[in-house]
C-alpha cells in the first residue's frame, strides 16, 4: 500500500499520527509525508528582468527569502513527522518532503503523481495566518483526491486495543469497494463493525408508488418487498461479507437522511471510525449516499475514511 500524510504539525496532525495504529493498514507500506508552506515561490527562469526600482527588487528579494524559510520549516516538520512514523511502524519505507503551494492542491496534486491509494489529513489544521495549513483542507482533499481519503481525528482508544467500525452501505458500487477494504485491513482482535442503511422516507414512498422509475418499482412487487425490505437484505449481504474474515458483526437499517443517520449512530454507538462510499447510487435509486461522504467527513466526532473506487483508466 502506498500512503500520503499530509502534516501540518499542529495538534490535529499529531492525532492524525496516532491514528495510524488504528486504521488496521498493513505491516509493509510505503509512506510519504508530505508538509506544505502556504506560499508561492516563483519560478526562475533564467531570463534577465526588467530594471526595477531597487525597493521593488528588495521586497522581491525578501518575499523570496520568507518563502523560502517556510518551505524549510516545512521540510523539517515533514521530517520530524516521518521519524516519529518509522520508530512506530519498523516495516513501514517512510520519506518525508516539503513544498510551497496551496495546501489543498499541493496534497491532491501529488497523491495523483504519486499514485498513492491512501491519503491521510488531520481534521483540522493551523489557520488564519499561520505558515502551514490542513484545516478546511482536509474537506478539500475529499471532494479532489484520486484516492481514497481518511480524515482522522485521533484514537479513542489505545494501541492493539479492539476498534468500533461504522460501515455505511447504500448498494452502490462504491459500498462494495468499501468492504472490500475493511475486510482487506488488519484489525486488533475484538473488534466489531457495525454496518449500517439508511433509507430516507419521500425514497421509499417514491419506490413503492411511483411510476417514476417503473423498473425498479416492478422488481419490488414482484419480490413482495418494499424499500426497507430491500435494504435489510443489501445490509445483511454486506454484513455477511464481513463475518467470512472472522469479524464481529452487527446491523442496522434505518430511516432517516444517511448524513445524520451515520454520524449519530458513530456518536451513540462510540465509533472509531466512519467508512462511507465516495459516490452513492443517484437519482431515485433504491439507497443514497452521494455527497454523504463530505458531510460525514465534516460532522463526525470520529476518523472518516471514504473509499474511492479506482476505475480503469479509458484508451
Amino acid at each position: 500500500m502506498k500512503l500520503l500524510i499530509g502534516y501540518d504539525g499542529s495538534s490535529w496532525a499529531d492525532a492524525a499520527l496516532d491514528d495510524l495504529s488504528r486504521a488496521g493498514l498493513p505491516i509493509d507500506a510505503e509512506v510519504l509525508v508530505l508538509s506544505v508552506a502556504d506560499v508561492l515561490l516563483p519560478p526562475d527562469t533564467g531570463v534577465p528582468e526588467e530594471p526595477a526600482p531597487e525597493w521593488v527588487v528588495a521586497a522581491i528579494d525578501w518575499a523570496r527569502a520568507r518563502s523560502a524559510q517556510a518551505v524549510k520549516e516545512a521540510r523539517a516538520l515533514a521530517l520530524m513527522a516521518s521519524k516519529r512514523i518509522q520508530a512506530k511502524h519498523l516495516g513501514w519505507k517512510v520519506s518525508a518532503e516539503a513544498c510551497g503551494d496551496s495546501p489543498a492542491w499541493a496534497v491532491v496534486d501529488k497523491a495523483g503523481e504519486s499514485k498513492v491509494d491512501l491519503v491521510l489529513v488531520g481534521a483540522h489544521g493551523h489557520s488564519g495566518t499561520g505558515r502551514l495549513v490542513l484545516g478546511s483542507v482536509s474537506q478539500r482533499v475529499v471532494a479532489d483526491a484520486p484516492c481514497s481519503v481518511r480524515v482522522a481525528r485521533g484514537p479513542k482508544t489505545k494501541k492493539d486495543s479492539p476498534v468500533r467500525l461504522i460501515v455505511g452501505i447504500d448498494g452502490s458500487i462504491d459500498s462494495e469497494m468499501v468492504l472490500r477494504e475493511v475486510s482487506a485491513r488488519i484489525w486488533p482482535t475484538g473488534s466489531a463493525i457495525r454496518v449500517v442503511t439508511a433509507i430516507e422516507p419521500l425514497m421509499s414512498m417514491a419506490l413503492a408508488f411511483s411510476s417514476v422509475d417503473p423498473t425498479s418499482a416492478s422488481w419490488l412487487e414482484k419480490e413482495g418487498m418494499d424499500a426497507r425490505a430491500v435494504a435489510s437484505r443489501t445490509n445483511q449481504a454486506s454484513a455477511n461479507k464481513l463475518r467470512a474474515t472472522g469479524l464481529a458483526v452487527s446491523t442496522l437499517v434505518r430511516e432517516g437522511n444517511p448524513k445524520q443517520v451515520l454520524v449519530n449512530e458513530a456518536k451513540r454507538w462510540k465509533a472509531d471510525c466512519i467508512f462511507v462510499g465516495a459516490r452513492g447510487l443517484r437519482g431515485i435509486e433504491r439507497f443514497l449516499l452521494g455527497s454523504v461522504s463530505m458531510a460525514v467527513t465534516a460532522r463526525a466526532s470520529c476518523s472518516v475514511e471514504v473509499v474511492r473506487f479506482k476505475r480503469p483508466a479509458c484508451g
